[in-house]
């Protein structure tokens, strides 16, 4: 009975969150979200732009998720986005990382050659590590 009206609830949402159209990006990519703020009676929309440091459980999924981190001023700022979220308006890929691992955990101190960012020069057929 119970798994009825999980499973009922479950297919409503993922049919809405089929409706949007994300880009697909994954861990090491920068990405603009543009996010829907309420201020007393009016709406506003700000967005936030970082680097993706996870993604869970799948995009397709009701519970997936993504981790965008930017540092402001010295400050790290990590914000959890789920997918189905009504306040999400847009996600704009700015920039491609091609990165090692699918989570990125570097930003929070871990630093290992695993998690360096590759980039490649157009240029030259020459490829080197970016650190940072």
């Amino acid at each position: 009975m119970a798994n009825d009206i999980l499973a009922k609830i479950n297919a409503e949402q993922t049919a809405k969150l089929a409706g949007k159209n994300f880009p697909e990006f994954r861990a090491g990519d920068i990405v603009r979200v543009s996010i829907k703020i309420k201020e007393g009676d009016k709406f506003r929309i700000q967005d936030f732009e970082g680097k993706v440091l996870a993604v869970d459980n799948g995009r397709k999924n009701v519970s997936g998720n993504f981790t965008v981190s930017r540092d402001t001023m010295g400050v790290r700022v990590e914000k959890l986005f789920p997918f189905n979220s009504p306040w999400i308006e847009a996600i704009k890929v700015v920039k491609r990382g091609n990165m090692r691992k699918g989570n990125v955990p570097k930003g929070r101190g871990v630093r290992a050659k695993l998690y360096t960012e590759r980039t490649f020069c157009s240029h030259k057929a020459v490829r080197k590590l970016v650190k940072r």
